[in-house]
């Protein structure tokens, strides 16, 4: 897929370098339990390749359009504790401030929605990541504070465990009633 500046595509060999640097950044990790080795970044690359083989749809790896860089991901993703697919991204550093994540994720919903007819997407982050938070209302997205849960990936003693959810309704009237 693409969109006016960037290109939402599925991982290659040349992603896993740049991808293990942003997961190793304490800063762009800062509302994860810890930043990611290179071989727990490798592993996850593996398993977002493995959903898009599973399930036709996943996190795609993001590239800027004009200079071929990569800068992160975007995409669709099933957690087993959630019933509701979630549109999620990560970018690093350098991509922050941009309007990347609103971009590619409005691609990610448009696509949730009008190709896989979803009736619903969520998304979640931690309490204090006041970034991703703004994306969700960007794309729309509303919390309900009653949603708003411990993730259960999460340590019990960790201080990024609460996680608000953000929701978004299919605005079509056949998803609705599919739903």
């Amino acid at each position: 897929m693409e969109t006016e500046r960037l290109i939402m595509r599925r991982w290659q060999e040349s992603d896993h370098e740049p991808f293990a640097a942003l997961n190793a950044d304490p800063q762009v990790m800062e509302h994860f339990v810890k930043p990611l080795t290179r071989e727990e970044s490798d592993q996850m690359i593996d398993r977002m390749e493995a959903a898009f083989d599973r399930q036709g749809y996943g996190l795609w790896a993001l590239e800027v359009h004009e200079t071929g860089e990569f800068i992160g991901f975007t995409g669709l993703i099933h957690h087993a504790f959630l019933t509701e697919v979630e549109v999620g991204w990560r970018l690093s550093r350098a991509s922050w401030g941009h309007g990347y994540a609103t971009e590619a994720a409005r691609a990610a919903v448009a696509y949730a929605f009008d190709e896989l007819e979803l009736p619903e997407l969520v998304s979640m982050t931690t309490v204090a990541n006041v970034r991703s938070r703004a994306v969700m209302e960007r794309l729309g997205m509303t919390r309900n504070p009653a949603d708003d849960f411990d993730h259960p990936n999460v340590p019990e003693d960790s201080p990024v465990r609460r996680t608000v959810l953000y929701r978004l309704p299919n605005p079509s009237p056949a998803a609705q009633k599919t739903s």
